[in-house]
């Protein structure tokens, strides 16, 4: 055990009550004493990734956030209510992932080990101000690291890399990866740069096209630019990309993707089919940031697939040991090829002003929110 472990703490909650109201509020509960194989870490840093905001706000109309004695609420439109009445009456945890300092541990000589170091931390529940969970689960950082750049060593950075296992795994050579001036898309041109890999990024601004060019990227295609088709089966042919990640979701891009896939193969030649191209592409959806339809005009051919891709499906498939072997490489660029920057901090209880929540809820490109648990 350590003197630096207090007896109880502040946690965010966030509730959905049966009559639509959603209440977000700090709770102050005991702090569990580690387990033999558990370490109590005294949270530094979490980052507010999009993942995060399902469970801290659900569907809740943030035009009618209000706040008073120390609660925070919202109501969620009837329509939607029936999406999380799994939930309804359940305070839950928020947070997936976060970094701080070990501050107390069981007796097993692993977790001892790592009374003193600063970790990266997943699984949930990390707006807290001390958190108890198997050793096995914290990711020991290099010395001197700062919890602020250990934050976000999971969501993004095994996203990045699962979405290049992905490729591999399923014989792609090249991909394309919408929503690319994120923190995500940002360590998806580092990692690529790195290993080799083809990559076309989809961006909406000629600001965002700079600013990856800036970067290293290769290829950037910018939505809002009257050429983005041509310059989208441009960068496509020059990389031979048949599989992409779509952050957006809704509307027309996935289906662009794979018409911009389809002309690509077909400017190779070869006998014409009315089926089109033999070669397999691939539309991952991975994010909703247009939560409208997915429209698929159908103009490439029938070798062709759109389906959902998620972190913890990637895992599964990929086997824990090699995991292990990607969690080392996060750990060993956690400053390089995988920093995240953040647009703002906040405190726990800063997490309740409505303000705040509006403008970490806005998803917007350099706009990431950390929270400083520990912070008064």
């Amino acid at each position: 055990m350590s003197a630096d472990l207090r007896a109880a703490g502040l946690e965010l909650r966030s509730l959905i009550r049966a009559d639509g109201v959603l209440e977000l509020s700090l709770i102050e509960g005991p702090v569990r004493p580690p387990g033999d194989g558990e370490v109590v870490v005294r949270m530094e840093a979490a980052p507010v990734n999009p993942g995060d905001l399902g469970i801290l706000l659900g569907p809740a109309d943030l035009s009618t956030l209000s706040a008073r004695d120390g609660v925070t609420i919202a109501t969620i439109p009837p329509a939607l209510m029936p999406g999380v009445a799994g939930r309804i009456g359940q305070s839950m945890p928020t947070g997936v992932e976060g970094a701080g300092v070990v501050v107390a541990a069981g007796s097993d000589p692993a977790a001892r080990a790592l009374v003193g170091r600063t970790v990266s931390v997943f699984g949930g529940g990390m707006y807290v101000q001390h958190r108890t969970l198997p050793a096995a689960m914290v990711l020991p950082l290099p010395p001197g690291t700062d919890p602020t750049d250990g934050a976000a060593a999971f969501a993004n950075p095994m996203t990045a890399l699962g979405m290049v296992e992905t490729l591999r795994m399923e014989g792609h050579t090249a991909l394309v990866h919408t929503a690319a001036a994120s923190n995500l898309g940002q360590m998806l041109v580092r990692v690529c740069r790195t290993d080799g890999v083809g990559l076309v990024n989809i961006v909406r601004s000629p600001e965002q096209a700079k600013m990856l060019r800036d970067l290293g990227a290769g290829h950037v295609a910018d939505t809002s630019a009257p050429s983005f088709m041509t310059d989208l089966v441009a960068a496509v042919t020059a990389t031979d990309a048949t599989l992409a990640f779509d952050a957006v979701g809704g509307g027309p891009l996935a289906s662009q993707i794979l018409s911009a896939m389809e002309q690509a193969q077909a400017a190779k030649g070869g006998a014409y089919s009315r089926y089109g191209s033999s070669t397999h592409k691939q539309v991952y959806l991975y994010g909703g940031l247009d939560p409208g339809p997915t429209e698929l005009a159908r103009s490439y051919g029938m070798a062709w697939g759109v389906g959902g891709w998620i972190l913890t499906g990637f895992i599964g498939k990929a086997g824990m040991p090699r995991v292990q072997e990607l969690r080392a490489r996060i750990a060993a660029e956690i400053t390089t090829t995988f920093r995240s920057t953040y647009a703002a901090e906040v405190s726990l209880r800063e997490m309740l002003d409505p303000d705040t929540i509006r403008a970490f809820s806005r998803k917007s490109t350099g706009g990431k929110f950390l929270v400083r648990p520990s912070r008064t």
